[in-house]
């Protein structure tokens, strides 16, 4: 059986001032380090494959969690924002014609100006994804993680997610046919450690 579990990378600067990073290679925090670096990958998920987002801000999470190399992928670069990288959500929503709304109301053909929508991510990622074989791990993006589990568990972007995309957590998913496994799994504190 094929299996991958996904992996949100930590904190930025960005992330805690709610900017759009999308493509932008904003770094981990000091924080964000400090606190990945207290934590493990629970077994099977140890001794994965070790995937990862070529991006600063995944690459370090997943050498951090895991004490290892990744094998860096374009396919996991996060979703391209286009004109809204760099700006707040929140601040869009403010102004009547910006176009951005909340990812209940997207649908897979949502396309930020000059970004990539849902869709043209999942044909990005489909023939990596189609490669995979054993145990898997990817640390990589919000954005890629909503594509995958969205396809796995049969949401079109359309009402709330059936899924809540959480940090220091694996979400899991199986192929033939790809499922999404219902609970996360939460990364150990390194003291729990076997």
């Amino acid at each position: 059986m094929t299996r991958l579990a996904l992996l949100r990378h930590g904190h930025t600067e960005w992330n805690r001032a709610g900017r759009i990073q999308g493509r932008s290679d904003i770094p981990l925090d000091d924080q964000a380090r400090l606190d990945l670096s207290g934590l493990d990958l629970p077994a099977p998920w140890n001794r994965a494959t070790l995937w990862s987002s070529p991006l600063l801000r995944a690459a370090e999470t997943a050498r951090l969690v895991a004490g290892r190399e990744p094998q860096c992928s374009d396919a996991l670069i996060e979703m391209d924002w286009g004109d809204w990288e760099g700006l707040r959500g929140r601040d869009l929503l403010d102004i009547p014609d910006s176009g951005f709304r909340h990812i209940e109301d997207w649908g897979w053909d949502y396309r930020p100006p000059g970004g990539e929508s849902p869709a043209e991510l999942w044909s990005r990622l489909a023939p990596w994804l189609a490669g995979l074989k054993g145990d898997n791990l990817a640390v990589c993006h919000i954005g890629i993680m909503r594509v995958i589990l969205a396809r796995a568990s049969g949401w079109d972007f359309a009402g709330p997610a059936p899924f809540r995309v959480k940090r220091n957590r694996l979400f899991i998913v199986e192929f033939s046919p790809l499922r999404h496994v219902d609970d996360p799994v939460r990364l150990l504190m390194r003291e729990d450690r076997t």
